[in-house]
């Protein structure tokens, strides 16, 4: 599989595709959620993303990273070959709780955070830590300098964020920098081919879509990777039975389509391939980030980081909308 540099360049190089884990140990039963691990491995995937709150709504938060836990434990030295990306601030702080109830970014809960995330992969690091959603409500520099200390205690590598608005990326950046802190150096946000309207929300609580000025940022800061989540809208491209949200409904969405349509045609790939072709071979570069139910459709993402847009179809897919 290819390769990428995140972080900038002292960052990590890391597979071009990131492995979604946030229906592993929940939505995916253990045994198949290992049968995608190992595959994403075998063909050469190194960076898998959690979170130490995914699908609470179904459980207790816990299962997306303890199942990975259990992965890694059950194969002796694989944890090196693997990075691990993991987040903290979105997590109910009682059961039953919702991102309204959500723990926050203060620096005892990031610290804290941090070592239950630990615990529950079965590791001493991980090697992106990502403040998962914004918390006015804490200075940044408290926020910030906290994450600068768990780097320097080795706990983790590189920093990230993911749901904040541009302007509190930058204010964020800005201040580590004046303080010689670590800052930010990866963004996690929503992002597709298809494009939402700005008036409508979307269904899920908490996603962040990726603005033209995000993107606009990204491509002037060399440091900065983008990394994108919701990259296939969970299977709305291509099966009759997932709808897209509301947002999605305007008179750009069926141009957009059937560009798609044309070019995955002309390239004898598939409409998701064409998805994750036009993301991650576009400026800002996206390190897309999918989410797997079975191994057929690692297997079809796998294809894609292969398939490369000609000038002439990236036009075609530019333009529509």
């Amino acid at each position: 599989m290819l390769r990428r540099r995140i972080g900038g360049t002292d960052g990590i190089e890391v597979s071009a595709l990131c492995l979604g884990a946030l229906p592993l140990g929940t939505y995916v039963d253990e045994k198949t959620s290992f049968a995608i691990l190992d595959r994403f491995v075998e063909a050469g995937g190194t960076l898998i993303d959690t979170a130490d709150n995914y699908c609470f709504w179904e459980g207790t938060g816990d299962e997306s990273e303890t199942t990975l836990g259990r992965w890694l434990a059950s194969r002796p030295g694989l944890r090196d070959q693997v990075h691990l990306a993991t987040k903290a601030g979105a997590r109910p702080v009682k059961p039953g709780g919702t991102l309204e109830d959500a723990e926050g970014l203060c620096a005892p809960v990031l610290r804290e955070a941090l070592q239950g995330s630990l615990r529950r992969l079965g590791t001493d690091r991980v090697d992106l830590f990502h403040t998962h959603i914004e918390d006015r409500s804490v200075p940044l520099e408290e926020t910030v300098g906290a994450l600068d200390g768990l780097v320097r205690d080795g706990s983790t590598r590189l920093l990230g964020v993911s749901n904040h608005a541009t302007w509190r990326i930058e204010r964020a950046r800005a201040t580590a920098t004046a303080h010689g802190w670590t800052p930010y150096s990866c963004v996690q946000q929503r992002y597709s081919y298809l494009q939402p309207r700005s008036d409508l929300p979307l269904p899920e609580g908490g996603h962040t879509h990726a603005t033209g000025g995000l993107l606009d940022y990204v491509r002037s800061e060399p440091d900065l990777t983008l990394l994108a989540y919701s990259t296939l809208l969970s299977g709305a491209y291509t099966r009759a039975d997932k709808q897209l949200p509301a947002a999605y409904d305007h008179p750009g969405t069926p141009r957009r389509l059937a560009a798609l349509r044309e070019v995955a045609a002309e390239l004898g790939g598939t409409v998701n391939q064409a998805v994750l072709a036009w993301l991650t071979g576009g400026s800002p570069s996206v390190l897309p980030i999918v989410g797997f139910s079975s191994v057929a459709q690692l297997d079809e993402a796998i294809a894609a980081m292969d398939l490369t847009l000609d000038p002439a179809h990236r036009a075609l897919l530019d333009a529509a909308a």
